[in-house]
């Protein structure tokens, strides 16, 4: 536990750990929530608190980009490889080709 100059706590990296395993899968609502009433039986600093509501924002942010990012990369794989599939010569496109010389 860490004391600010204003005498209240602030979470220290002990605490954050904790509710963040408690939060992990939560949609950030209920996250909100249990964070709100962990703080609320404790002297914390309303600012500590802000703080790591925000960076858990924005980690689930930066979580959702990757997701979409690692969609558009499949998409893309996938166009792709679906190219150079219908560019490829068959094997019957072989044998006919070499029955004409």
């Amino acid at each position: 536990m860490e004391y600010q100059p204003s005498g209240m706590r602030a979470l220290d990296s002990v605490e954050r750990a904790k509710l963040g395993m408690k939060v992990f899968n939560l949609p950030f609502d209920e996250a909100e929530g249990v964070i709100d009433d962990y703080v609320s039986g404790g002297n914390y600093d309303p600012a500590s608190v802000e703080l790591f509501k925000d960076q858990l924002d924005t980690q689930r942010h930066i979580q959702e980009k990757a997701y979409e990012l690692f969609d558009t990369g499949a998409q893309i794989l996938r166009l792709v490889v679906g190219a150079v599939l219908k560019n490829m010569p068959s094997p019957l496109d072989d044998d006919k080709s070499t029955s004409r010389e």
